[in-house]
């Protein structure tokens, strides 16, 4: 297994659990098979005679493809050389359960559910495999699940390392730019990180530049974004360093933001399920805003925006719209006329004149915000995370350290929201809970966000 790529490495945890269900659902089915022509199991011969072994192998399966290297470098493997893997491993299997069938002295009928059932879990995860090789290698030929990188260091060193790079792991990258850290500035690094919407940066430098590199991990550290380097010698305040190794490679890493889990996994799980949920439990909702807006404005009931997502990435937010049809053309005017009730760069007024009558009871309800519950399915959003801003606010931040709150996906709600959701109105309060929010995350914290979200809502301290 390649140490380097850890979304490969969650890939291979996702195969092996699915893989493991399909050992457990090949043995049922071959039971059920066997019930349909043999009426009478009271010989033993059901699945409840061999169901001490299928416990075993649930487990055993998985962890024996990796041991023969069935689940390393799936995109680059020929299904030819991956079946061959496959193969060697149930050979060994079988090897395995023909001696305990002879030392236990199984009976006949729990051998053929045995031998059937393999070929079926066989067949199953070779099926398993062609899909999913398919599925990863359209969407790396795609750039979708290629992980947006700069390569730092000095002309020399940034050719050497790349050239190092095996395939198998560059498959996985999209370099989007080459760093000097001779030649370049903090602010170009920075612009770099900004405009590239980059995900992990990489330091080569053979020759350590001490002074250099420090400055420019702590921009990438003040950013949210990852950090490879190979040296020893860097003191962080918010990252945790872990050593990895990259193309054989030794490398110390700095992570500011939570690391690929199975917590992970449950929460893109949740979202995905909750999102469904409330989305079709609030239909009525949906249809009472969409005749109110159609009644109440002229114009669209929904409303896009450009909103800066994980690591800036630009995406369309959805929302009701509750305002009328050229308000952000009016909006430097109310400005000027009302002022701002949240200091820094982001917009916030109580009072919005630019809100219609029957817009402010949806913004009550925060029956508004259910249209995001769409960019929860597309990916885009999380049913918790740091609120997204918009584009233009983003570009006015006045320091790069804000930057960190957009290390993680966006999402509905947040630790502000759920507290005091209208009492806030100095910007760095605001950044302070949501890195706060992300340096103590975990699946346990955002189920909490989302139950105090719902008092919150239900209890008129929604946004406004």
């Amino acid at each position: 297994m390649i140490g380097s790529s850890k979304k490969e490495q969650f890939s291979i945890q996702v195969f092996q659990l699915i893989d493991a269900g399909l050992v457990y659902l090949s043995f049922v089915a071959t039971s059920w098979f066997r019930g349909q022509f043999k009426s009478d199991n009271a010989d033993g011969n059901g699945l409840e005679a061999v169901l001490w072994m299928v416990y075993l192998l649930v487990p055993a399966v998985p962890l024996l493809l990796e041991t023969f290297g069935f689940y390393n470098n799936l995109l680059r493997k020929k299904v030819s050389h991956g079946l061959f893997k496959l193969l060697q491993a149930f050979v060994f299997i079988g090897a395995a359960l023909a001696i305990g069938f002879i030392v236990f002295k199984q009976p006949i009928g729990s051998r053929w559910i045995t031998v059937i059932g393999m070929a079926l879990v066989m067949a199953a995860i070779s099926l398993r495999f062609i899909i999913s090789r398919f599925y990863l290698r359209k969407r790396v030929k795609e750039g979708s699940r290629k992980e947006r990188v700069v390569v730092a260091g000095t002309g020399d060193d940034i050719s050497a390392f790349l050239e190092s790079i095996p395939d198998s792991v560059s498959d996985y990258w999209e370099v989007r730019g080459e760093f000097d850290l001779k030649t370049g500035t903090g602010d170009e690094l920075e612009a770099m990180l900004k405009n590239e919407s980059i995900q992990r940066v990489i330091f080569a430098a053979q020759h350590a530049l001490f002074a250099e590199l420090s400055e420019a991990v702590e921009i990438c550290e003040a950013q949210g974004v990852e950090v490879w380097v190979s040296a020893t010698f860097i003191r962080t305040q918010v990252s945790r360093p872990a050593f990895d190794t990259l193309g054989g490679n030794p490398m110390l890493v700095f992570k500011s933001t939570p690391e690929l889990s199975w917590s992970l996994l449950g929460k893109s799980l949740m979202d995905r399920v909750g999102a469904l949920t409330i989305i079709i439990l609030s239909l009525p909702l949906w249809a009472f805003a969409y005749i109110g807006i159609k009644i109440a404005s002229p114009g669209p009931v929904f409303f896009k925006q450009d909103r800066a997502g994980r690591y800036g990435k630009t995406f369309k937010m959805w929302k009701f719209r509750t305002m009328v049809m050229d308000a952000e053309a009016k909006l430097a005017e109310v400005k000027a006329q009302q002022g701002n009730e949240m200091d820094g760069p982001v917009f916030k007024l109580e009072d919005d004149p630019r809100v219609f009558k029957f817009a402010r009871l949806l913004r009550k309800l925060s029956i508004d915000e259910l249209p995001q519950l769409i960019n929860v399915l597309l990916g885009d959003m999380s049913l918790v995370g740091p609120r997204p801003l918009p584009v233009y606010e983003v570009e006015e931040f006045g320091k790069s350290t804000y930057r960190r709150r957009m290390s993680v996906k966006p999402g509905i709600t947040c630790t502000w929201q759920a507290g005091g959701r209208n009492s806030i109105t100095n910007f760095d309060d605001w950044i302070e809970l949501d890195l706060e929010y992300i340096d103590n995350w975990s699946l346990w914290y955002d189920i909490k966000i989302l139950l105090k979200t719902v008092p919150a809502v239900l209890f008129g301290s929604g946004a406004k």
